[in-house]
């Protein structure tokens, strides 16, 4: 029998292909979900990961944007209306678990960018040493999986920067444009992770977000993401692997055209698997579960549906956890629908069906 293993010691197992105790159990719960499960007993001082017995994962977050002035433009008792770091302008509903709505953007053609750029410089300051020096000895002491966020691609740009509708036309109408945006956010953020690694901080994983598909389909076609965005994710992939890292994309949407390709440069991992959209983790297991660590897959639109969520965790759960190379989460976020007594009789149930004992 298995002893009980650490955070670190279960995803490592994972990234290696071999079995643990149990697969690791994390997830992403909306804001507006935290806020249910206070109300209904979670008290507000403590982590829902405390709370309801999940893994633990520390995070390290850098800032690579061009620090333009964060303000408060509008503000009701329902959204607040701000400008970004990044001169984007977003609505965000207060207790409404949604995404952002984009209003208007800074940076919006190769000028601005120029100007943007010039304030992206690498910088010390740039690092939340304080939360380092206070959080870093606890994640090594109890055993965390530590991640550091790299924030760079189409995602990021199309939505935090310049503009769905602008982005995807200058794809097509100026690609050296996006080049360039791709790389020097990319190589701002890895010049200040490596501060980070030659500092002494232990870090397991870089992760990234970069969403390039939507519901059975892709944003792009397979041939502009080789030419355009591959190398990029390439380059993040063989940096972490020169330092003895593992490398975790979060992707949404169909993504079905692009796993060959995430494999062929050696991706290690991949989320949300989003099933609603055409992700289907169980076929991914069978291609590619002894190459790819797969994370998520289950089905967040049945969370608040005891008896489905339970029939799809039994026909998945046994499936992909075998040798390894599976975190149990949802194929996105937690909703506001789910209750936390429907929480944690997921987590449970998890934790169950995910044990290897």
């Amino acid at each position: 029998m298995t002893a009980e293993l650490t955070s670190r010691e279960r995803f490592r197992r994972m990234f290696e292909h071999r079995e643990a105790d149990r697969v690791p159990i994390i997830d992403d719960p909306w804001g507006a979900t935290i806020e249910r499960w206070q109300r209904e007993g979670m008290p507000a001082d403590v982590s829902y990961v405390d709370f309801f017995g999940l893994d633990r994962v520390g995070t390290i977050g850098i800032d690579n944007s061009p620090r333009y002035p964060v303000e408060t433009l509008a503000e009701t008792p329902e959204y607040r209306i701000h400008k970004t770091a990044w001169g984007a302008t977003l609505k965000n509903w207060k207790h409404a678990a949604s995404t952002p709505e984009f209003l208007d953007f800074t940076i919006i053609d190769r000028s601005s960018w120029a100007a943007a750029k010039a304030r992206m410089t690498p910088a010390r300051e740039r690092i939340d040493w304080g939360r380092l020096e206070r959080e870093a000895p606890r994640w090594d002491a109890e055993g965390w999986w530590v991640q550091a966020g790299l924030w760079f691609g189409f995602d990021v740009s199309h939505s935090w920067m310049v503009g769905t509708e602008r982005l995807l036309m200058a794809l097509v109408e100026d690609p050296q444009w996006c080049v360039d945006l791709f790389a020097h956010q990319l190589e701002t953020d890895l010049a200040l992770l490596q501060l980070i690694l030659d500092a002494g901080y232990h870090v397991d994983a870089v992760r990234w977000p970069d969403d390039m598909g939507y519901k059975h389909n892709q944003f792009f076609s397979l041939a502009t993401y080789r030419q355009l965005l591959k190398p990029f994710h390439k380059r993040a992939v063989d940096w972490a692997h020169e330092r003895g890292l593992v490398a975790h994309l979060h992707s949404c949407g169909d993504i079905n055209p692009f796993v060959g390709d995430l494999l062929d440069i050696g991706l290690d991992a991949l989320n949300p698997l989003e099933a609603k959209a055409g992700m289907d983790v169980v076929a991914l297991k069978q291609a590619y579960g002894d190459r790819l660590v797969l994370h998520g897959g289950i089905n967040a639109v049945l969370w608040d549906q005891p008896e489905a969520i339970r029939a799809e965790m039994e026909r998945v759960v046994p499936v992909v956890k075998e040798g390894g190379g599976y975190i149990f989460s949802s194929d996105h976020s937690v909703p506001s629908s789910v209750s936390a007594d429907d929480f944690r009789g997921i987590i449970e149930l998890a934790q169950h069906l995910g044990s290897y004992q």
